[in-house]
Protein backbone atom coordinates (compact mmCIF):
# COMPACT_ATOMS: atom_id res chain seq x y z
CA UNK A 1 0.00 0.00 0.00
CA UNK A 2 1.15 3.44 -1.08
CA UNK A 3 1.13 5.78 1.95
CA UNK A 4 -0.95 9.08 1.74
CA UNK A 5 1.07 11.78 0.09
CA UNK A 6 1.11 14.38 2.48
CA UNK A 7 0.61 17.39 0.31
CA UNK A 8 -3.13 16.28 0.48
CA UNK A 9 -3.49 16.50 3.50
CA UNK A 10 -5.90 19.45 4.69
CA UNK A 11 -5.32 20.90 1.10
CA UNK A 12 -5.72 24.35 0.50
CA UNK A 13 -4.26 25.73 -2.60
CA UNK A 14 -5.67 28.59 -4.48
CA UNK A 15 -8.06 28.76 -7.51
CA UNK A 16 -9.14 32.05 -9.08
CA UNK A 17 -12.40 32.29 -7.10
CA UNK A 18 -10.31 32.21 -3.64
CA UNK A 19 -9.26 29.40 -1.19
CA UNK A 20 -9.99 26.09 -1.57
CA UNK A 21 -10.79 23.61 1.41
CA UNK A 22 -11.15 20.09 0.51
CA UNK A 23 -9.79 17.85 2.68
CA UNK A 24 -9.09 15.10 0.15
CA UNK A 25 -7.02 12.92 2.11
CA UNK A 26 -9.86 12.13 4.02
CA UNK A 27 -11.95 10.83 1.41
CA UNK A 28 -8.97 9.12 -0.35
CA UNK A 29 -8.19 7.40 2.63
CA UNK A 30 -11.61 5.28 2.76
CA UNK A 31 -11.10 3.90 -0.63
CA UNK A 32 -9.51 0.56 -1.11
CA UNK A 33 -5.76 0.77 -1.13
CA UNK A 34 -5.46 -0.33 -4.99
CA UNK A 35 -7.59 2.22 -6.36
CA UNK A 36 -6.13 4.89 -4.03
CA UNK A 37 -2.73 4.28 -5.14
CA UNK A 38 -4.29 4.53 -8.72
CA UNK A 39 -5.92 7.76 -7.80
CA UNK A 40 -2.59 9.11 -6.08
CA UNK A 41 -0.86 9.36 -9.63
CA UNK A 42 -3.04 11.58 -11.32
CA UNK A 43 -2.55 14.89 -12.49
CA UNK A 44 -5.85 16.76 -11.99
CA UNK A 45 -6.69 15.74 -8.62
CA UNK A 46 -7.23 18.58 -7.17
CA UNK A 47 -10.29 19.10 -10.05
CA UNK A 48 -11.75 15.80 -9.15
CA UNK A 49 -15.32 16.02 -8.58
CA UNK A 50 -16.62 12.18 -7.85
CA UNK A 51 -15.46 8.82 -7.56
CA UNK A 52 -17.97 6.23 -8.91
CA UNK A 53 -18.30 2.68 -7.81
CA UNK A 54 -20.46 0.17 -9.14
CA UNK A 55 -20.39 -3.50 -8.50
CA UNK A 56 -18.70 -5.45 -11.38
CA UNK A 57 -17.36 -2.27 -13.11
CA UNK A 58 -14.45 -0.69 -13.36
CA UNK A 59 -14.27 2.20 -10.99
CA UNK A 60 -14.64 5.63 -12.20
CA UNK A 61 -13.02 8.78 -11.86
CA UNK A 62 -14.95 11.97 -12.42
CA UNK A 63 -13.22 15.39 -13.55
CA UNK A 64 -14.39 18.38 -14.94
CA UNK A 65 -15.30 17.81 -18.87
CA UNK A 66 -14.02 14.14 -18.57
CA UNK A 67 -14.17 11.16 -16.96
CA UNK A 68 -11.66 8.46 -16.13
CA UNK A 69 -12.06 4.39 -16.46
CA UNK A 70 -9.50 2.24 -14.42
CA UNK A 71 -9.86 -0.62 -16.37
CA UNK A 72 -7.24 -3.05 -14.68
CA UNK A 73 -9.48 -4.10 -12.14
CA UNK A 74 -13.68 -4.50 -11.07
CA UNK A 75 -15.15 -2.84 -7.95
CA UNK A 76 -16.04 -6.10 -5.81
CA UNK A 77 -18.38 -6.43 -2.85
CA UNK A 78 -15.54 -6.00 -0.28
CA UNK A 79 -14.65 -2.88 -2.13
CA UNK A 80 -17.53 -1.70 -1.07
CA UNK A 81 -18.18 -2.71 2.13
CA UNK A 82 -14.37 -1.52 2.36
CA UNK A 83 -15.51 1.87 1.92
CA UNK A 84 -19.12 1.69 3.63
CA UNK A 85 -17.51 0.89 6.57
CA UNK A 86 -15.42 3.54 7.01
CA UNK A 87 -17.88 6.70 6.40
CA UNK A 88 -21.04 7.63 8.70
CA UNK A 89 -24.56 6.56 8.93
CA UNK A 90 -26.55 6.11 5.54
CA UNK A 91 -30.00 8.37 6.31
CA UNK A 92 -33.19 7.55 4.44
CA UNK A 93 -32.36 9.64 1.54
CA UNK A 94 -29.36 6.93 1.23
CA UNK A 95 -26.64 9.26 1.99
CA UNK A 96 -23.31 9.58 4.22
CA UNK A 97 -20.49 11.24 4.90
CA UNK A 98 -16.79 11.78 6.54
CA UNK A 99 -17.03 13.27 9.96
CA UNK A 100 -16.08 17.18 9.66
CA UNK A 101 -15.34 17.26 6.00
CA UNK A 102 -17.54 17.99 3.36
CA UNK A 103 -17.94 14.84 1.12
CA UNK A 104 -21.09 13.15 0.13
CA UNK A 105 -21.01 9.10 -0.24
CA UNK A 106 -24.48 8.35 -1.97
CA UNK A 107 -25.45 4.27 -1.73
CA UNK A 108 -27.37 2.63 -4.85
CA UNK A 109 -29.47 -0.21 -3.15
CA UNK A 110 -30.50 -3.61 -5.02
CA UNK A 111 -34.31 -4.92 -3.98
CA UNK A 112 -32.85 -6.76 -0.93
CA UNK A 113 -31.67 -3.27 0.68
CA UNK A 114 -27.90 -4.27 0.26
CA UNK A 115 -25.54 -1.66 -1.58
CA UNK A 116 -24.06 -2.41 -4.77
CA UNK A 117 -22.90 1.25 -5.97
CA UNK A 118 -21.76 4.45 -4.17
CA UNK A 119 -21.11 7.60 -5.68
CA UNK A 120 -17.86 9.30 -3.07
CA UNK A 121 -18.39 13.33 -4.34
CA UNK A 122 -15.99 15.46 -2.96
CA UNK A 123 -17.01 18.26 -0.81
CA UNK A 124 -15.05 21.78 -1.08
CA UNK A 125 -14.92 25.01 0.36
CA UNK A 126 -14.60 28.14 -1.91
CA UNK A 127 -14.00 31.39 -0.14
CA UNK A 128 -15.29 33.67 -2.36
CA UNK A 129 -17.74 32.42 -4.49
CA UNK A 130 -20.62 34.60 -2.86
CA UNK A 131 -18.72 37.88 -3.99
CA UNK A 132 -20.80 37.93 -7.59
CA UNK A 133 -23.91 38.37 -5.55
CA UNK A 134 -22.78 39.42 -2.21
CA UNK A 135 -24.36 42.92 -2.62
CA UNK A 136 -27.67 41.39 -2.64
CA UNK A 137 -26.63 38.48 0.07
CA UNK A 138 -26.67 41.53 2.07
CA UNK A 139 -29.37 43.54 1.40
CA UNK A 140 -31.39 41.39 3.84
CA UNK A 141 -34.13 40.32 1.37
CA UNK A 142 -34.47 36.77 0.53
CA UNK A 143 -32.81 35.23 -1.78
CA UNK A 144 -33.70 32.00 -3.58
CA UNK A 145 -30.90 30.32 -6.08
CA UNK A 146 -31.19 27.91 -9.46
CA UNK A 147 -29.73 26.00 -11.35
CA UNK A 148 -28.49 23.02 -12.77
CA UNK A 149 -26.69 20.11 -10.15
CA UNK A 150 -22.99 20.43 -9.81
CA UNK A 151 -22.68 23.88 -10.41
CA UNK A 152 -22.10 25.00 -7.35
CA UNK A 153 -25.28 25.88 -5.41
CA UNK A 154 -24.89 24.32 -2.15
CA UNK A 155 -21.09 25.84 -2.23
CA UNK A 156 -22.61 28.95 -2.83
CA UNK A 157 -25.47 28.67 -0.18
CA UNK A 158 -22.24 27.37 2.65
CA UNK A 159 -20.06 31.02 1.85
CA UNK A 160 -23.17 32.90 2.14
CA UNK A 161 -24.21 31.35 5.39
CA UNK A 162 -20.80 32.34 6.24
CA UNK A 163 -20.29 35.62 5.21
CA UNK A 164 -24.04 36.74 7.01
CA UNK A 165 -22.67 35.14 10.32
CA UNK A 166 -19.26 36.03 10.44
CA UNK A 167 -18.97 39.50 8.23
CA UNK A 168 -22.55 41.01 9.04
CA UNK A 169 -22.77 39.60 12.61
CA UNK A 170 -26.28 37.92 12.20
CA UNK A 171 -27.97 35.23 13.94
CA UNK A 172 -27.63 32.66 11.23
CA UNK A 173 -29.26 29.11 11.32
CA UNK A 174 -28.30 26.29 8.53
CA UNK A 175 -31.11 23.66 7.97
CA UNK A 176 -28.90 20.62 6.81
CA UNK A 177 -30.76 17.78 5.22
CA UNK A 178 -27.71 15.78 4.62
CA UNK A 179 -24.91 17.36 6.16
CA UNK A 180 -23.92 18.46 2.72
CA UNK A 181 -23.82 22.13 3.51
CA UNK A 182 -21.94 21.97 7.06
CA UNK A 183 -20.66 18.44 6.71
CA UNK A 184 -21.14 15.09 8.57
CA UNK A 185 -21.27 14.82 12.46
CA UNK A 186 -22.34 16.65 15.69
CA UNK A 187 -19.78 19.36 14.72
CA UNK A 188 -20.26 21.36 11.69
CA UNK A 189 -17.51 22.38 9.57
CA UNK A 190 -15.62 25.23 9.72
CA UNK A 191 -16.97 26.83 6.19
CA UNK A 192 -20.15 27.99 7.70
CA UNK A 193 -18.04 30.19 10.11
CA UNK A 194 -20.61 31.25 13.28
CA UNK A 195 -23.75 29.92 11.65
CA UNK A 196 -25.39 27.22 13.71
CA UNK A 197 -26.40 24.15 11.78
CA UNK A 198 -29.74 22.37 12.74
CA UNK A 199 -29.49 18.66 11.50
CA UNK A 200 -32.59 17.47 9.42
CA UNK A 201 -33.42 13.23 10.92
CA UNK A 202 -34.80 12.37 7.52
CA UNK A 203 -35.06 14.69 4.39
CA UNK A 204 -39.23 14.10 4.46
CA UNK A 205 -39.21 16.22 7.89
CA UNK A 206 -37.16 18.80 6.82
CA UNK A 207 -40.01 21.54 6.59
CA UNK A 208 -40.57 20.96 10.62
CA UNK A 209 -37.01 21.56 11.03
CA UNK A 210 -37.38 24.75 9.75
CA UNK A 211 -40.33 25.75 11.55
CA UNK A 212 -38.25 24.51 14.69
CA UNK A 213 -35.66 26.61 13.82
CA UNK A 214 -37.52 29.99 13.80
CA UNK A 215 -40.21 28.96 16.79
CA UNK A 216 -37.06 28.12 19.34
CA UNK A 217 -33.73 29.87 18.00
CA UNK A 218 -34.79 33.09 16.78
CA UNK A 219 -32.50 33.32 13.67
CA UNK A 220 -32.08 36.48 11.43
CA UNK A 221 -31.39 34.23 8.63
CA UNK A 222 -32.24 30.67 7.59
CA UNK A 223 -29.96 28.83 5.05
CA UNK A 224 -31.77 25.94 3.89
CA UNK A 225 -30.98 23.89 0.93
CA UNK A 226 -33.15 21.66 -1.93
CA UNK A 227 -36.67 23.10 -1.16
CA UNK A 228 -38.52 20.62 -2.95
CA UNK A 229 -41.89 20.14 -1.52
CA UNK A 230 -45.31 21.85 -0.64
CA UNK A 231 -44.62 21.37 2.71
CA UNK A 232 -41.45 22.55 2.45
CA UNK A 233 -42.42 25.80 0.08
CA UNK A 234 -45.37 26.48 2.42
CA UNK A 235 -43.07 26.15 5.85
CA UNK A 236 -40.40 28.98 3.64
CA UNK A 237 -43.34 30.78 3.49
CA UNK A 238 -44.54 31.05 7.03
CA UNK A 239 -40.33 32.00 7.72
CA UNK A 240 -40.52 34.98 5.35
CA UNK A 241 -43.72 36.22 6.37
CA UNK A 242 -42.37 36.62 10.06
CA UNK A 243 -39.94 38.90 8.94
CA UNK A 244 -36.90 36.65 8.79
CA UNK A 245 -34.44 36.35 5.77
CA UNK A 246 -33.94 33.21 4.05
CA UNK A 247 -31.40 31.93 1.59
CA UNK A 248 -31.79 28.97 -0.14
CA UNK A 249 -31.97 26.43 -3.46
CA UNK A 250 -34.49 24.84 -4.93
CA UNK A 251 -35.41 22.05 -7.40
CA UNK A 252 -35.15 23.71 -10.92
CA UNK A 253 -32.84 25.42 -13.54
CA UNK A 254 -35.16 28.48 -14.30
CA UNK A 255 -37.51 30.95 -12.92
CA UNK A 256 -40.47 29.30 -15.43
CA UNK A 257 -39.53 25.73 -14.48
CA UNK A 258 -40.98 27.24 -10.68
CA UNK A 259 -44.10 28.92 -12.31
CA UNK A 260 -45.02 25.65 -13.99
CA UNK A 261 -44.25 23.49 -10.93
CA UNK A 262 -47.53 23.35 -9.14
CA UNK A 263 -45.53 22.12 -6.20
CA UNK A 264 -43.05 24.76 -6.00
CA UNK A 265 -45.10 27.51 -7.72
CA UNK A 266 -45.75 29.63 -4.13
CA UNK A 267 -42.55 30.17 -4.38
CA UNK A 268 -43.11 32.52 -6.76
CA UNK A 269 -46.18 33.66 -5.65
CA UNK A 270 -48.71 31.14 -7.05
CA UNK A 271 -49.94 30.93 -10.26
CA UNK A 272 -54.23 31.46 -10.53
CA UNK A 273 -56.30 31.49 -13.95
CA UNK A 274 -58.48 34.52 -14.49
CA UNK A 275 -61.43 34.67 -16.24
CA UNK A 276 -61.93 38.14 -18.01
CA UNK A 277 -65.10 40.14 -19.44
CA UNK A 278 -65.32 39.89 -22.88
CA UNK A 279 -64.48 43.82 -22.96
CA UNK A 280 -61.32 43.39 -20.88
CA UNK A 281 -60.18 40.42 -23.32
CA UNK A 282 -60.32 42.31 -26.44
CA UNK A 283 -58.66 45.50 -24.59
CA UNK A 284 -55.61 43.14 -23.98
CA UNK A 285 -55.84 41.38 -26.79
CA UNK A 286 -55.84 37.77 -25.22
CA UNK A 287 -58.28 35.08 -24.41
CA UNK A 288 -61.32 35.26 -21.89
CA UNK A 289 -58.91 33.08 -19.41
CA UNK A 290 -55.26 34.54 -18.60
CA UNK A 291 -53.02 33.70 -16.03
CA UNK A 292 -52.04 35.90 -12.68
CA UNK A 293 -49.95 35.82 -9.76
CA UNK A 294 -51.88 34.92 -6.71
CA UNK A 295 -50.08 36.49 -3.74
CA UNK A 296 -46.34 38.05 -3.19
CA UNK A 297 -43.72 35.42 -3.40
CA UNK A 298 -41.49 33.81 -1.34
CA UNK A 299 -38.72 35.00 -2.25
CA UNK A 300 -37.47 38.64 -2.95
CA UNK A 301 -34.52 37.56 -5.43
CA UNK A 302 -34.10 34.90 -7.54
CA UNK A 303 -30.57 34.04 -9.22
CA UNK A 304 -29.97 31.95 -11.96
CA UNK A 305 -26.48 30.26 -11.90
CA UNK A 306 -26.10 29.77 -15.89
CA UNK A 307 -22.38 27.99 -14.56
CA UNK A 308 -19.97 28.94 -11.97
CA UNK A 309 -18.92 32.43 -13.61
CA UNK A 310 -22.24 33.30 -14.89
CA UNK A 311 -25.10 34.25 -13.44
CA UNK A 312 -28.90 35.89 -14.03
CA UNK A 313 -30.31 38.08 -11.11
CA UNK A 314 -33.73 39.34 -11.22
CA UNK A 315 -33.93 42.15 -8.08
CA UNK A 316 -37.21 42.13 -7.61
CA UNK A 317 -39.11 38.98 -8.12
CA UNK A 318 -42.59 40.43 -7.77
CA UNK A 319 -42.43 42.11 -11.23
CA UNK A 320 -40.12 39.65 -13.08
CA UNK A 321 -43.19 37.19 -12.82
CA UNK A 322 -45.93 39.52 -13.71
CA UNK A 323 -44.30 40.53 -16.78
CA UNK A 324 -43.56 36.42 -17.70
CA UNK A 325 -47.26 35.99 -17.25
CA UNK A 326 -48.11 38.93 -19.44
CA UNK A 327 -46.20 37.24 -22.21
CA UNK A 328 -42.73 40.21 -21.75
CA UNK A 329 -39.46 39.05 -22.52
CA UNK A 330 -37.52 38.55 -19.25
CA UNK A 331 -34.31 40.82 -18.85
CA UNK A 332 -32.18 39.74 -16.10
CA UNK A 333 -29.30 41.33 -14.74
CA UNK A 334 -26.50 39.45 -15.95
CA UNK A 335 -23.07 38.49 -13.98
CA UNK A 336 -19.83 37.34 -15.19
CA UNK A 337 -16.95 36.19 -13.36
CA UNK A 338 -13.69 36.51 -14.91
CA UNK A 339 -10.41 34.43 -15.25
CA UNK A 340 -9.08 37.03 -11.98
CA UNK A 341 -11.79 36.36 -9.58
CA UNK A 342 -13.27 40.06 -10.23
CA UNK A 343 -16.65 40.15 -12.53
CA UNK A 344 -18.69 42.42 -14.44
CA UNK A 345 -22.63 43.43 -14.33
CA UNK A 346 -23.91 43.58 -17.42
CA UNK A 347 -27.41 45.57 -16.89
CA UNK A 348 -30.58 44.85 -18.00
CA UNK A 349 -32.18 45.79 -21.17
CA UNK A 350 -34.74 48.18 -19.11
CA UNK A 351 -38.50 47.36 -20.40
CA UNK A 352 -39.98 50.09 -21.96
CA UNK A 353 -42.50 51.17 -19.41
CA UNK A 354 -39.30 51.61 -16.93
CA UNK A 355 -36.96 54.00 -19.05
CA UNK A 356 -37.37 56.69 -17.15
CA UNK A 357 -35.99 60.04 -15.67
CA UNK A 358 -37.22 62.64 -13.35
CA UNK A 359 -37.59 66.27 -14.39
CA UNK A 360 -39.94 68.98 -12.65
CA UNK A 361 -42.88 68.17 -10.27
CA UNK A 362 -45.94 68.41 -11.60
CA UNK A 363 -48.41 70.70 -9.39
CA UNK A 364 -52.18 69.89 -8.87
CA UNK A 365 -54.46 70.98 -11.44
CA UNK A 366 -56.95 70.99 -8.67
CA UNK A 367 -58.62 67.71 -10.43
CA UNK A 368 -57.13 65.31 -8.13
CA UNK A 369 -53.74 64.64 -9.80
CA UNK A 370 -51.13 64.31 -6.75
CA UNK A 371 -48.22 66.31 -6.59
CA UNK A 372 -45.45 63.98 -7.90
CA UNK A 373 -42.26 63.94 -10.21
CA UNK A 374 -43.43 63.49 -13.56
CA UNK A 375 -41.64 60.77 -15.31
CA UNK A 376 -40.17 62.09 -18.89
CA UNK A 377 -40.38 58.99 -21.74
CA UNK A 378 -37.70 58.87 -24.76
CA UNK A 379 -41.05 57.42 -26.28
CA UNK A 380 -44.51 58.10 -26.06
CA UNK A 381 -46.05 57.17 -22.57
CA UNK A 382 -48.19 54.45 -22.21
CA UNK A 383 -51.76 55.37 -20.89
CA UNK A 384 -54.01 52.98 -19.39
CA UNK A 385 -57.55 54.33 -18.57
CA UNK A 386 -60.00 53.13 -15.27
CA UNK A 387 -63.31 54.68 -15.82
CA UNK A 388 -61.83 56.76 -18.42
CA UNK A 389 -63.55 56.55 -22.22
CA UNK A 390 -60.64 55.05 -24.54
CA UNK A 391 -62.28 56.42 -27.48
CA UNK A 392 -62.22 59.94 -25.64
CA UNK A 393 -58.33 59.71 -24.16
CA UNK A 394 -57.60 58.53 -28.24
CA UNK A 395 -59.25 61.08 -29.29
CA UNK A 396 -57.78 63.95 -26.68
CA UNK A 397 -54.38 62.59 -27.41
CA UNK A 398 -54.37 63.21 -31.01
CA UNK A 399 -56.16 66.97 -30.56
CA UNK A 400 -53.52 68.05 -27.80
CA UNK A 401 -50.72 66.76 -29.84
CA UNK A 402 -49.79 64.22 -26.69
CA UNK A 403 -46.60 61.95 -26.64
CA UNK A 404 -48.69 59.25 -25.54
CA UNK A 405 -50.63 56.44 -26.58
CA UNK A 406 -52.88 54.14 -24.73
CA UNK A 407 -51.93 50.57 -22.70
CA UNK A 408 -53.37 47.23 -23.33
CA UNK A 409 -52.81 46.25 -19.35
CA UNK A 410 -52.15 47.98 -16.49
CA UNK A 411 -48.63 46.38 -16.43
CA UNK A 412 -47.61 47.51 -19.70
CA UNK A 413 -48.82 51.28 -18.78
CA UNK A 414 -46.71 54.40 -17.36
CA UNK A 415 -49.93 56.21 -15.86
CA UNK A 416 -53.03 55.04 -14.71
CA UNK A 417 -55.71 57.78 -15.40
CA UNK A 418 -58.69 56.97 -13.29
CA UNK A 419 -61.90 58.95 -12.23
CA UNK A 420 -61.71 59.96 -7.93
CA UNK A 421 -64.74 57.45 -7.67
CA UNK A 422 -62.09 54.23 -8.82
CA UNK A 423 -59.46 55.36 -6.76
CA UNK A 424 -61.83 55.20 -3.94
CA UNK A 425 -63.06 51.24 -4.59
CA UNK A 426 -59.08 50.50 -5.29
CA UNK A 427 -59.78 47.61 -8.04
CA UNK A 428 -57.37 44.93 -8.35
CA UNK A 429 -55.87 45.43 -11.24
CA UNK A 430 -55.81 49.45 -9.83
CA UNK A 431 -54.18 48.03 -6.84
CA UNK A 432 -51.15 45.95 -9.03
CA UNK A 433 -50.51 48.70 -11.05
CA UNK A 434 -50.09 51.48 -7.91
CA UNK A 435 -48.07 48.53 -6.26
CA UNK A 436 -45.45 48.43 -8.95
CA UNK A 437 -44.89 52.16 -8.65
CA UNK A 438 -46.98 52.96 -11.74
CA UNK A 439 -47.75 57.21 -11.80
CA UNK A 440 -51.38 57.76 -11.11
CA UNK A 441 -53.53 60.49 -12.12
CA UNK A 442 -57.33 60.83 -10.83
CA UNK A 443 -60.14 63.60 -12.90
CA UNK A 444 -63.28 64.55 -11.47
CA UNK A 445 -65.46 63.21 -14.40
CA UNK A 446 -65.29 61.68 -17.70
CA UNK A 447 -65.64 64.05 -20.12
CA UNK A 448 -63.57 65.03 -23.24
CA UNK A 449 -62.54 68.75 -21.57
CA UNK A 450 -61.27 67.30 -18.53
CA UNK A 451 -59.22 63.92 -20.19
CA UNK A 452 -58.14 67.23 -22.86
CA UNK A 453 -56.98 69.74 -19.86
CA UNK A 454 -54.96 66.84 -17.77
CA UNK A 455 -52.93 66.01 -20.86
CA UNK A 456 -52.68 69.61 -21.87
CA UNK A 457 -51.10 70.09 -18.20
CA UNK A 458 -49.55 67.26 -17.90
CA UNK A 459 -47.43 66.79 -20.76
CA UNK A 460 -47.45 71.04 -21.74
CA UNK A 461 -48.11 70.89 -25.17
CA UNK A 462 -50.08 72.82 -27.24
CA UNK A 463 -48.75 71.24 -31.09
CA UNK A 464 -47.92 67.80 -32.18
CA UNK A 465 -44.01 68.00 -32.37
CA UNK A 466 -42.62 65.28 -34.94
CA UNK A 467 -41.02 62.13 -33.72
CA UNK A 468 -37.07 62.13 -33.54
CA UNK A 469 -35.66 58.86 -35.63
CA UNK A 470 -34.39 57.13 -32.33
CA UNK A 471 -38.11 57.29 -30.81
CA UNK A 472 -39.92 55.68 -34.21
CA UNK A 473 -37.42 52.86 -34.06
CA UNK A 474 -37.97 52.32 -30.26
CA UNK A 475 -41.82 52.60 -30.94
CA UNK A 476 -41.53 50.53 -33.90
CA UNK A 477 -39.74 47.65 -31.87
CA UNK A 478 -42.32 48.17 -28.73
CA UNK A 479 -45.17 47.49 -31.42
CA UNK A 480 -43.63 44.29 -32.97
CA UNK A 481 -43.19 43.07 -29.39
CA UNK A 482 -46.54 43.44 -28.37
CA UNK A 483 -47.92 42.24 -31.44
CA UNK A 484 -45.94 38.85 -31.17
CA UNK A 485 -47.72 38.48 -27.54
CA UNK A 486 -51.16 39.06 -28.86
CA UNK A 487 -50.11 36.30 -31.99
CA UNK A 488 -49.33 33.97 -29.17
CA UNK A 489 -52.09 34.04 -27.32
CA UNK A 490 -54.81 34.68 -29.59
CA UNK A 491 -53.29 32.03 -32.70
CA UNK A 492 -54.33 35.05 -35.22
CA UNK A 493 -52.33 37.11 -37.77
CA UNK A 494 -52.05 40.77 -36.47
CA UNK A 495 -51.17 43.67 -38.55
CA UNK A 496 -48.93 46.54 -37.59
CA UNK A 497 -48.71 50.11 -38.92
CA UNK A 498 -46.87 51.00 -42.08
CA UNK A 499 -43.55 51.45 -41.40
CA UNK A 500 -40.05 52.83 -44.09
CA UNK A 501 -38.51 49.74 -45.22
CA UNK A 502 -35.68 49.99 -42.18
CA UNK A 503 -37.85 49.65 -39.62
CA UNK A 504 -39.84 46.98 -40.99
CA UNK A 505 -36.82 44.78 -41.37
CA UNK A 506 -35.72 45.27 -37.78
CA UNK A 507 -39.60 43.63 -36.77
CA UNK A 508 -38.79 41.22 -39.42
CA UNK A 509 -35.33 40.33 -37.06
CA UNK A 510 -37.84 40.35 -34.07
CA UNK A 511 -40.28 37.81 -34.99
CA UNK A 512 -37.86 35.42 -36.77
CA UNK A 513 -36.00 35.28 -33.03
CA UNK A 514 -39.86 34.33 -31.95
CA UNK A 515 -39.80 31.81 -33.77
CA UNK A 516 -42.65 33.02 -35.74
CA UNK A 517 -43.13 34.29 -39.37
CA UNK A 518 -44.00 37.41 -41.00
CA UNK A 519 -43.97 38.84 -44.37
CA UNK A 520 -44.63 42.47 -45.34
CA UNK A 521 -47.55 43.60 -47.25
CA UNK A 522 -49.08 46.71 -49.55
CA UNK A 523 -47.44 49.71 -51.27
CA UNK A 524 -44.98 52.64 -49.99
CA UNK A 525 -45.33 54.43 -48.16
CA UNK A 526 -48.18 52.34 -46.92
CA UNK A 527 -46.45 49.08 -46.77
CA UNK A 528 -46.75 47.37 -43.68
CA UNK A 529 -45.65 43.93 -41.43
CA UNK A 530 -48.53 41.23 -40.80
CA UNK A 531 -47.01 38.71 -38.34
CA UNK A 532 -48.70 34.59 -38.46
CA UNK A 533 -48.41 32.58 -35.85
CA UNK A 534 -46.06 29.37 -36.02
Amino acid sequence: MAPDREPLQNALHLSRRGEITDDLSLLLNILPSRLREVLEQEDRLDTLIEIVLDLGRPPEARFPHCAVYFKEFEVSREDIEHVVNRVGTFTGDNRAGIERTLHRISAIRNRRGIVVGLTCRVGRAITGTVDIIKDRVETGLSLLLLGPPGVGKTTLLREAARVLADEMQKRVVVVDTSNEIAGDGDVPHPAIGHARRMQVPSPELQHQVMIEAVENHMPEVIVIDEIGTELEASAARTIAERGVQLVATAHGITMDNLVMNPTLADLVGGIQAVTLSDEEARRRGTQKTVLERKAPPTFDILVEIKDRDRFAVYPDLAAVVDHYLAGAPLRPEVRVRSSDGNFTVQEPLVPRTMELSFSSNVTSNGQGMPKRPRRRLRRPARIYPIGVSRTRLEKAIREVGAPAKLADQPINADIVLSLKAQRKKQPRKLQSALDRGVEFYTIKSNTFAQIKEFLTLHFETRQPTPPQPEVMEEEALHDVEDAIIRVQRSGEPVELPALNSYLRRRQHEIVQEHGLRSESVGIAPFRRVIIFPE
